[in-house]
């Protein structure tokens, strides 16, 4: 092709758009990549707001943005960390706002049992930063449980040693609630048992258990890796009925032991832990009980010889009651004449006090008080008569004004009002119309009228005003 033609096929091609070029490369990329499995190291993980994670994965040569949609979070088999080593799986798309590709993860799991590690460590690290793992938190475990509550799977050796164990040792009712313990679901499961044992009211037909055991089996990590979960983990340790974590054998450790009330190192153990011998509290009543009984018969002996030392000590009844009834007859002698010696005294003093009373010393003071009412009589009276005088005159002066302003009196003359017959009073009759009813109220009685079909004619206007000879005024129209 001569440079003139391609010069003349450039010029004829049609150019693409911005937007339509970013987005013919993300269908490009999203079609070529829909599945993509990738492993690398996480780093720069956001949680944003919305729910939404966004992270880097990167090895040594190279980075690649990631994101995890809200609806993919819960799903993940991990939750991503700065630092951790994973496999997802996702797609390659693009986002066109920054021309840059990414990868839309679906799923999330760790590269190797070395990674696994890792994270539980640091997720240990900050449960115990938060307290969880303190003893001081840890609560003791009752007694003599009348309910224990299990939580493992319902078929196995497990379950079967924890009964058995139990059925021996201290005869009690035991609730088993179910789970699977292996898997992806485990760990949910479990969670859910135990927050649906605190939710347990003790009402219903299922009674509230005063014990947990969270139990299961020996295994590899990753089979004893639901045990690990942070949200298990919190559930554990928020739980208010006391729980022993019995999972895997001595050797194996998970993060529930860690904020467990009591770890056992088998499941069989959780059971000796969780409940006591019923023959040894049966011995320990006996003991308790012939030792109180002894001790009893020593208390009574002591007591009885106390009082015995005591009622030696004591005078004779007879003793006692005859010297108070001398005492008493020796006081009743004197009380007559004591008596009478008294109201003889109280006699004497009111005929002492009586011969000072006289009549003049309450009428003196009445004598003053009627003085001195009579003169304050004779100031107010002349006050109350010009308060009556001026509001009579004031009283007069208003109803004069009252019948001056009165709009009936003008009727009594032969005056008449005209009214619309909505009521309104009428004031000018060029505002009436031709036809129209009004109403003529006169003194003693009101008529109705229409008005006819001619306007009012012009008034003549009135002649001037000579100064020498002044006219006497005219009485206006009423209407």
């Amino acid at each position: 092709m001569t440079t003139d033609a391609a010069d003349l096929l450039q010029a004829n091609a049609k150019p693409y758009s911005v937007s339509e070029l970013a987005f013919a490369l993300k269908r490009t990329l999203e079609d070529a990549y829909g599945f993509v499995r990738l492993r690398g190291e996480v780093s720069k993980v956001t949680r944003h707001s919305n729910g939404h994670i966004y992270l880097t994965l990167k090895d040594e040569r190279a980075a690649i943005d990631g994101v995890v949609w809200k609806g993919q979070v819960r799903g993940l088999g991990i939750q991503p960390e700065q630092g951790l080593e994973v496999t997802v799986t996702g797609k390659i798309t693009a986002y066109p706002a920054g021309s840059r590709y990414q990868i839309v993860i679906e799923s999330m799991e760790a590269a190797g049992v070395g990674a696994l590690l890792a994270q539980l460590e640091r997720l240990k690290a900050r449960l115990a930063a938060e307290g969880l793992f303190e003893a001081a938190r840890k609560r003791p475990l009752p007694p003599s449980p009348a309910v224990v509550g299990v939580v493992t799977s319902p078929t196995g050796a497990v379950i079967r040693d924890i009964l058995h164990r139990i059925r021996e040792r201290w005869p009690c009712r035991v609730v088993v609630w179910p789970v699977v313990v292996q898997g992806d679901q485990a760990a949910a499961q479990v969670r859910a048992a135990v927050e649906g044992f605190n939710r347990f009211e003790g009402s219903g037909a299922l009674p509230r258990p005063d014990v947990l055991i969270v139990a299961r089996g020996g295994g590899s990590v990753e089979d004893l890796w639901p045990f690990n979960d942070e949200a298990l983990a919190r559930a554990v340790a928020a739980s208010a009925i006391p729980l022993i974590s019995a999972v895997g054998h001595e050797t194996d450790t998970t993060l529930i032991d860690f904020v467990s009330d009591l770890r056992a190192p088998t499941p069989t153990a959780a059971a000796e832990r969780a409940t006591p011998v019923i023959a040894d509290l049966r011995y320990t009543v006996g003991d308790l009980s012939a030792r109180m009984h002894r001790c009893g018969g020593r208390a009574v002996e002591d007591r009885r010889g106390r009082v015995q030392a005591a009622g030696r000590s004591l005078a004779r009844v007879p003793d006692l009651v005859e010297l108070a009834g001398q005492r008493f007859d020796l006081a009743a002698n004197r009380l007559a004449a004591a008596l009478e010696k008294n109201a003889s005294a109280h006699e004497r003093d009111l005929v002492r006090t009586a011969s000072r009373l006289s009549p003049l010393l309450l009428q003196r003071p009445q004598r003053v008080q009627a003085e001195r009412l009579a003169g304050v009589a004779v100031r107010l009276t002349p006050c109350v008569e010009r308060s009556l005088s001026r509001t009579g005159e004031r009283l007069t002066s208003l109803g004069k004004l009252l019948a001056a302003v009165n709009p009936d009196l003008p009727l009594d003359r032969g005056f008449a009002r005209v009214h619309r017959a909505d009521g309104s009073l009428v004031r000018q009759g060029a505002s009436l119309l031709a036809g129209e009813e009004i109403g003529l109220k006169f003194a003693d009685a009101t008529r109705q009228a229409v008005i006819d079909g001619q306007e009012a004619a012009p008034r003549p206007a009135r002649p001037a005003r000579t100064p020498a000879k002044p006219a006497p005024a005219a009485q206006g129209d009423l209407f």
